[in-house]
């Protein structure tokens, strides 16, 4: 069973990514955008109401799913500041969890520069998938914002880990970025 962790910065390109991976391999996709558009139904963001129930519905999926054994696989998306120790710890959380029933845990990193992940920002797709990204100037205010307080692309050996690729996929379409995951961890496609 395969656990894969897509992170990278807003807008690089995770939940297209992990899409085109899932239709690949018939995994289903959690995106981090499932939780938080959930909780944002009932409470502000950042509220500590919203926080229960985005880390809630995600802390059940990861137990219920690192517990089946109906599942083949399963990918999540995150965005991770590799700047603060606890996304550290909530990464090495999910991937004890994982590994500890017998789960091979993937990391794929995606790097886009700025002006890509401007224009993505924009995607329909994406729009539709998080209603919360639909205010354009809260959508570019938040993407700027995180671009300056946090580090969210590893630096050089930054990550430690066996199964770890990261791809720069500025000019890479989401098949293709998927393709190359497939190919590095040689996988079987369904």
């Amino acid at each position: 069973m395969n656990f894969f962790l897509i992170t990278g910065p807003p807008a690089v390109g995770k939940m297209t990514v992990g899409q085109a991976l899932a239709d690949r391999l018939g995994y289903p996709l959690f995106h981090n955008h499932h939780s938080i558009e959930f909780a944002l139904q009932f409470f502000d963001w950042g509220s500590p109401e919203f926080k229960a129930i985005n880390e809630g519905v995600r802390q059940l999926m990861f137990r219920t799913a690192s517990e089946s054994r109906n599942l083949k696989g399963l990918i999540f998306t995150l965005v991770w500041a590799f700047d603060l120790k606890e996304d550290w710890d909530y990464v090495a959380a999910i991937r004890t969890r994982f590994e500890a029933q017998g789960w091979v845990f993937h990391i794929v990193e995606l790097y886009a520069d700025l002006d890509t992940r401007l224009a993505r920002n924009d995607r329909p797709d994406r729009l539709a998938a998080k209603p919360s990204k639909r205010d354009p100037e809260m959508r570019r205010q938040g993407l700027m914002g995180m671009e300056e307080r946090f580090q969210m692309s590893s630096g050089p050996g930054q990550i430690q880990a066996s199964h770890y690729l990261r791809i720069d996929n500025t000019h890479l379409p989401p098949e293709a970025a998927a393709a190359e995951i497939i190919r590095y961890f040689n996988l079987k496609t369904s």
